[in-house]
């Protein structure tokens, strides 16, 4: 089981090992959450910059209007069902 050395100030490096298993490069940023029975969950956080470009490009370009047309009859079609 890999450990790490705190430092004087507070610091550690996270063991390669680890580092490798959760795909973290420098800069990357951690959240760190104790847990009740005292351990320490440590999840790799993804930037909201690091998420474009996931989804296709939709074919056409959508206005409020169009939204908001697409949510009224959606509602209308669910509670005519009824």
């Amino acid at each position: 089981m890999p450990t790490a050395t705190l430092t004087s100030k507070g610091q550690m490096t996270i063991p390669q090992e680890i580092r490798d298993k959760l795909e973290l490069k420098p800069g990357d940023r951690v959240e760190l959450n104790v847990l009740p029975d005292g351990r320490v969950l440590m999840t790799p956080t993804v930037p909201l910059a690091s998420l474009a470009g996931i989804l296709p490009k939709p074919k056409r370009a959508y206005t409020v209007e169009d939204m908001n047309t697409a949510i009224v009859e959606a509602v209308s079609r669910k509670y005519k069902r009824r």
